[in-house]
């Protein structure tokens, strides 16, 4: 029982920071020497204004100094990184390489909801979250295979985008040049499209290095699934409505199968 209070207290005391991380990421901004402030009118918090998810419950989501309103991210945030921290220890006793799994999927976290807010996956977060599900196996054999799956899933995703990217723009250019004029020919106004993010092609390391072979394949498949209905629901939109940010998916995937890793690897032993 105190294990799993500790780590959910762990988990609350990195989902603080995380939102941190979430915030001056994408503006480039440092994530250590600047200390906690308002973003709307700048004063920094005193210690009592940052006690994980409870601050923002007394304070009723309202800065203490200007009142303004806290964004619903913190306290989401916070609660999904002690949620994921619980259900771990709870799935596992903690250990050193246990923490590492975590902490792979809070970088996980952070990748998602930045995906979502900005559409952009920073490569830092995504090398941490990639080193994180590498090192968490408990021997050295371990660590290599992790290491040799993150490859292979690399590597597989590179190829997948590449050649779905040159479908796509062949496609592209067909129907361009159905338009074309004399005075056009000699143009080349060819769109390049990208089927996927280098982003996602990282994701898929660290997937590969928490799950496995099998296991991650089984991911994939989920993800696709998950996203589906949101493309569907996208598609009237326009082009760059339709984007849609595939990194929380894959994530949300890889928990769900890290979670019943064994019922799934026991039902494809059973059926294949």
């Amino acid at each position: 029982m105190i294990e799993i209070i500790f780590a959910t207290i762990l988990g609350l005391l990195l989902g603080s920071f995380l939102n941190v991380v979430i915030l001056r990421i994408p503006k480039e901004e440092s994530v250590v020497f600047v200390a906690s402030h308002c973003t709307s009118c700048n004063n920094a918090l005193k210690p009592w204004h940052n006690i994980p998810l409870f601050s923002w419950i007394f304070l009723r989501g309202k800065c203490a100094f200007c009142e303004e309103k806290i964004s619903m991210q913190y306290p989401i945030i916070e609660l999904m990184s002690a949620l994921i921290f619980l259900v771990i220890s709870l799935k596992y006793a903690l250990s050193i390489p246990i923490l590492f799994i975590a902490l792979s999927f809070l970088m996980l976290l952070a990748l998602s909801m930045i995906d979502f807010k900005y559409k952009m996956v920073p490569d830092s977060l995504n090398l941490l979250a990639i080193l994180f599900a590498i090192l968490s196996a408990g021997s050295i054999g371990g660590v290599f295979l992790n290491f040799q799956n993150a490859l292979l899933f690399a590597g597989g995703f590179t190829l997948l985008r590449f050649s779905l990217s040159y479908m796509l723009t062949s496609s592209a250019q067909r129907e361009a040049k159905k338009t074309q004029t004399s005075w056009t020919k000699n143009y080349h106004t060819f769109p390049f499209i990208e089927a996927m993010g280098e982003g996602d092609i990282m994701v898929a390391a660290t997937m590969g290095a928490l799950l496995g072979v099998q296991l991650t394949l089984v991911a994939i498949f989920l993800s696709a699934l998950l996203a589906l209905p949101v493309m569907l629901a996208l598609l009237k939109r326009s082009a760059e409505d339709q984007r849609v940010p595939f990194v929380p998916f894959l994530a949300i995937s890889t928990f769900i199968i890290f979670l019943y890793d064994s019922q799934v690897l026991a039902y494809i032993k059973a059926n294949y």
